[in-house]
């Protein structure tokens, strides 16, 4: 009987416990009685409060032998229900491992049994009592390493009704229950809470306009796990202590606005910070985390972070393997396919404490659209009406300029900046103090501390300058300011910042080669001038003509589309409906895995009327189902120094590695006149690629290493470039 060894083991452990409580009494009588007990402490422990002890004990003792007879009755059923089933299953005392050719490591599997059985509690709740038997059904029941015992009681399969139509999800009017569902009892989750009713307004309109925009598409409600795991105590919690304290915000602006989204898309939540609440969402059995989950996952999509897939994969067994296409990993710097794949990073060099996790490269959703390998996963400004737009204008300080950064460690090293910048405007800073004026900043600056998030955004509405000190990367405190009116400053970075040459970056599963030229990348390539200002500030010059400008330069509040509540709606909605990755398409076998039968169909892909790219032909028939659609698609070949990002860039395009697959193939080298002496798959992240010195072709031999990212100087890249929907870089023209 399934859990029978547990509730015997329940039993033993209930009078265990009753014999410590007696041990306990035995010895508080034994105090009683002793002199030291009595001596001078009367008034704090009254004689009387002992009294029923003997009495008490009594019980507990007729408790504990009753137990202790259940137990031993309970020992005796189980003995013989198992001499029974014996009996009537014949030979199941007998099992031996079967030799089953399609099932290769069944024999290996009984062998780590056979020694490590004992070694999680998860074997015993399964069954598993030391038996050769119980080994066998285990692996062929529980999990899928043995084949099944045919002497084993199973039903014949019946065909199953079809499932029920699912629930279809409606855009929600109110936030209060997604409020209830947080829960209480962290700073960090109070932040969130207060960030989702002070945006409720701005949600619930954004929903109205997409819902519009939709039209009444039918749209499935999705069953969704929000794990927040670097809130869990078990990950330290190291952000909750310090809302308080100018600890950093980005990760919970981006968690609550994620919270918002999928609620108001009208999805069915459930949210955690605990690792307790986990294994009870999924299902976890008792024990190590060594067996699979107890029932299928109720789950479609998991949304969480390093630390929740960390903590998933720990206790989910060989269902973590299984269901890990549904897992979404909110990641704020990205996670490169090189860093990702755990053989490759190995044999590389690309191995880091985070990555190595073999999932699609687009599970992983980031702050910012930094690498297009990724899934950009965003998250939201307040947007300003008319009439607040125009009060801002009118009361805007020329000569006011706030200084990014509540640390006063980002300050250190800056009086030289400051200086310059006293000489034109007045100064205001928002360091955290307890008690004392940090003395990192100046006395001419004028410290506000730390202030609530309505008071910083006042600030930002007087002041005409938002500057930044090189330090935080990529936060969301400069896209608030530019949507306030201010100009943004910034530091550029010579050489840019990178995994290979700053620490920050060292250890994260990203190298960002040539990309962090800056503070704020984002800032500096999608928005610009005259909103975003990037100089050097080693040239003094440079610096404080760039204030002079600034001072007299006109601005007008401005957010990117992307960054409003009805754009992280518009992207999350279609990631939902469309994002795919327990059922993806595989490559087309190598050439040598091809049978000499197999032809290769011709190529969908055709030369652009000025012959400087491909493009999906007109005339390549039924277009194979693919998001984003095969129509956004243009191939085009990098020069050697550049990646796939910049190179599709350069074009006014986005990269989009799920076309990779399209370009894979010896035939498009030929399209674009590329002469190859031999062409090989091997696993790279640069490939497909040609060495046009040697005339050398390559093709990728693993999916998951296809890659926007990376470049080297002997290579040109072939490059999977699409168009993209004005101020949604996430989504092409036709992908919503």
């Amino acid at each position: 009987v399934m859990g029978a060894l547990e509730s015997r083991g329940v039993l033993r452990r209930m009078s265990d416990m009753l014999e410590m409580l007696m041990k306990r009494m035995d010895i508080l009588a034994r105090l009683e009685n002793s002199t030291d007990f009595h001596r001078g402490d009367e008034a704090r422990f009254p004689l009387d409060r002992f009294q029923p002890a003997a009495g008490l004990m009594e019980r507990i003792q007729a408790i504990a032998q009753n137990v202790s007879d259940i137990a031993i009755k309970v020992d005796q059923i189980l003995r013989n229900s198992l001499l029974n089933g014996k009996v009537m299953e014949g030979r199941r005392d007998q099992c031996e491992v079967p030799r089953d050719p399609k099932y290769p490591d069944c024999a290996g599997k009984v062998e780590w049994m056979r020694a490590r059985w004992t070694s999680d509690p998860c074997y015993a709740f399964f069954g598993v009592d030391g038996t050769e038997c119980s080994f066998l059904i285990y692996l062929s029941e529980v999990e899928w390493f043995c084949p099944p015992l045919p002497w084993r009681n199973r039903t014949v399969a019946v065909p199953s009704p079809p499932p029920p139509p699912r629930p279809q999800a409606a855009f929600r009017r109110d936030l209060a229950r997604l409020l209830e569902l947080i829960g209480t009892g962290k700073e960090s989750l109070s932040f969130m809470k207060k960030r989702i009713r002070h945006l409720a307004q701005q949600w619930l309109r954004a929903a109205q306009r997409l819902e519009q925009k939709l039209a009444g598409r039918q749209r499935d409600q999705k069953h969704i796990l929000i794990h927040i795991g670097f809130l869990t105590e078990e990950s330290g919690d190291v952000f909750s202590p310090r809302v308080l304290k100018g600890g950093p915000l980005g990760e919970m602006v981006q968690w609550a606005d994620i919270l918002a989204a999928l609620f108001v898309l009208g999805h069915s939540l459930r949210v955690t910070v605990s690792l307790k609440e986990l294994q009870s969402h999924l299902g976890v059995p008792p024990g190590r985390g060594n067996c699979p989950l107890t029932s299928p996952l109720p789950f479609d999509l998991i949304y969480t972070d390093y630390h929740g897939l960390q903590q998933m994969k720990q206790h989910m067994g060989l269902s973590f393997r299984k269901y890990r296409c549904r897992v979404r990993v909110i990641d704020t710097f990205g996670t490169e396919p090189a860093y990702n794949h755990e053989e490759y990073a190995t044999l590389r060099g690309y191995r880091t404490n985070w990555g190595y996790w073999n999932l699609q490269p687009a599970q992983f959703m980031t702050m910012f659209p930094h690498t297009p390998d990724n899934s950009f996963m965003g998250f939201v400004s307040e947007e300003l009406n008319q009439t607040e737009r125009q009060l801002i204008k009118a009361n805007k300080v020329s000569s006011m300029a706030v200084v990014y950064g509540k640390e006063a460690s980002i300050w250190k090293g800056k009086e030289k900046f400051l200086a310059i910048l006293n000489k034109y405007m007045e100064i205001h800073g928002t360091v955290y103090y307890e008690t004392q004026r940090p003395p990192e900043v100046p006395a001419f600056v004028k410290n506000h501390g730390l202030l609530p998030q309505h008071e910083f955004q006042q600030l930002l509405r007087k002041a005409k300058l938002f500057i930044g000190f090189g330090f935080p990367y990529e936060g969301p405190a400069p896209l608030e300011a530019i949507a306030n009116g201010c100009v943004f400053l910034q530091a550029r970075f010579n050489p840019p910042h990178s995994s290979l040459n700053h620490e920050f970056f060292r250890g994260k599963p990203t190298s960002r080669e040539a990309s962090v030229s800056s503070q704020h990348p984002y800032a500096e390539d999608f928005i610009g001038k005259p909103h975003v200002w990037t100089v050097d500030y080693n040239n003094s010059q440079e610096f404080e003509a760039a204030i002079k400008t600034i001072m007299r330069t006109q601005v007008d509040p401005y957010l990117p589309y992307e960054y409003t509540c009805e754009g992280m709606l518009e992207r999350i909605h279609a990631y939902i409906q469309h994002q795919d990755f327990c059922t993806m398409s595989s490559l087309p076998p190598s050439p040598k895995t091809k049978s000499p039968a197999m032809q290769s169909p011709p190529s969908p892909l055709a030369l652009s009327p000025n012959a400087t790219h491909l493009v999906w032909s007109p005339s390549a028939g039924r277009a194979p189902q693919a998001w984003p659609p095969v129509a956004s698609l243009q191939v085009w070949v990098s020069e050697p120094q550049h990646t796939c990002t910049e190179t599709c860039r350069q074009h006014g395009l986005v990269c989009e590695p799920t076309f990779f697959r399209f370009l894979n193939k010896e035939e498009v080298f030929l399209q674009l006149s590329i002469a190859c002496d031999s062409t090989e798959y091997e696993m790279n992240h640069l490939y497909p690629a040609v060495a046009e010195n040697v005339h050398e072709c390559y093709l990728q031999k693993e999916p998951l290493l296809f890659s926007c990212a990376g470049y080297n100087t002997k290579y040109r890249r072939l490059c999977p470039c699409r168009d993209f929907r004005q101020g949604q870089v996430a989504l092409c023209r036709d992908c919503l």
